[in-house]
């Protein structure tokens, strides 16, 4: 009786660690589930999308095509974190970087990281690849316009309940002239409840 009743409390026991352990479901990469209420991978996004989508619906744009007789080419700079929380802002600048890629109306040049790659990669191909495929220096093509800008944050909060307010600002300045060619604005406010007061 007592190894009986020993393997059932063993059994409730691993019965009872199972129910409290991680529980995962996996998600499309697509669906908005906001948990925390913090800066997310569709805040990310979507941001980028709208502001690149006003972007190149600005009067610079045709204005730009006009004097350079083609597409622009457009570099994206630093995006700063100027919030509370930490935010990834390498994806913010990739998902900049994509909307203007797929937008078709700008000609879109490596950041500073991505060009020293390709430089030293060059530099080896002086010594090991042959003539014929070899890719010689100089070469680059240089921005014309180069898009940057910060990311902040408002908290207002009492007890569990808190008003998060973000706000991206992103400049495209042109790089011959240093004139500020579009100034973007994006918005977004989120109102958060938690069980405890932890803000």
């Amino acid at each position: 009786m007592r190894l009986a009743s020993w393997s059932a409390a063993l059994v409730a026991a691993l019965t009872m660690s199972a129910c409290g352990g991680t529980s995962v479901q996996r998600m499309d990469a697509g669906e908005v589930k906001d948990v925390s209420g913090r800066w997310n991978d569709t805040d990310s996004r979507l941001v980028a999308e709208e502001m690149i989508s006003d972007c190149l619906s600005r009067p610079w744009y045709g204005k730009a095509q006009s004097e350079l007789g083609k597409n622009p080419t457009v570099i994206v700079g630093t995006v700063k974190n100027q919030s509370q929380e930490h935010i990834a802002t390498d994806t913010f600048v990739e998902d900049l970087q994509r909307s203007l890629v797929n937008s078709g109306k700008v000609d879109f040049v490596a950041s500073k990281g991505e060009r020293g790659e390709v430089r030293e990669e060059r530099m080896d191909q002086d010594t090991n690849a042959s003539d014929e495929t070899r890719k010689a220096h100089g070469q680059e093509t240089g921005a014309d316009f180069m898009l940057s800008g910060a990311i902040n944050q408002i908290v207002d909060s009492e007890g569990g309940k808190a008003v998060v307010f973000y706000q991206t600002n992103l400049k495209l300045l042109n790089m011959k002239t240093h004139q500020i060619a579009w100034n973007g604005q994006k918005k977004l406010k989120k109102f958060v409840t938690k069980a405890r007061a932890s803000w």
